[in-house]
């Protein structure tokens, strides 16, 4: 609760507005954080935009890949309000990680084939399956 609140109040604040595209997605979630540095978008591909989090995780190199999951709400909260879909693909959680590398999608398009860090790390997989 208390991560979907922080994300209400940063959208009011940034005065974040729903879209349509998943290109004006990806930028919009981009346009919420301080530095768009800190939040590039990597590519968009079909129907998905990838994008890194270089910003500093607190559960950086900790292995709690779960942790990183709840805390991500934030996230997942800013995209459900603008239209979008929001997926961790690799954490900064998993030993050796820096960046993140994060997948959003349209609301209505399905994210079956991203598998999320947390669940990649629970079967043991070093590697996410979206991005090869």
């Amino acid at each position: 609760h208390l991560m979907r609140g922080r994300a209400a109040a940063t959208m009011r604040v940034r005065k974040a507005r729903p879209q349509t595209t998943v290109e004006e997605i990806g930028e919009e979630w981009q346009r919420m954080f301080p530095s768009r540095k800190g939040v590039p978008i990597t590519g968009v591909e079909n129907d998905t935009v990838y994008a890194e989090i270089h910003i500093t995780c607190p559960h950086r190199g900790t292995g709690n890949v779960e942790g990183c999951y709840r805390m991500m709400e934030y996230d997942r909260k800013m995209l459900e309000d603008i239209g979008g879909q929001f997926v961790v693909l690799r954490s900064q959680a998993e030993p050796g990680v820096e960046v993140c590398q994060v997948a959003r999608r349209k609301a209505d398009v399905p994210v079956d084939d991203l598998v999320p860090a947390h669940v990649r790390a629970r079967r043991g997989d070093s590697e996410p399956s979206a991005m090869d």
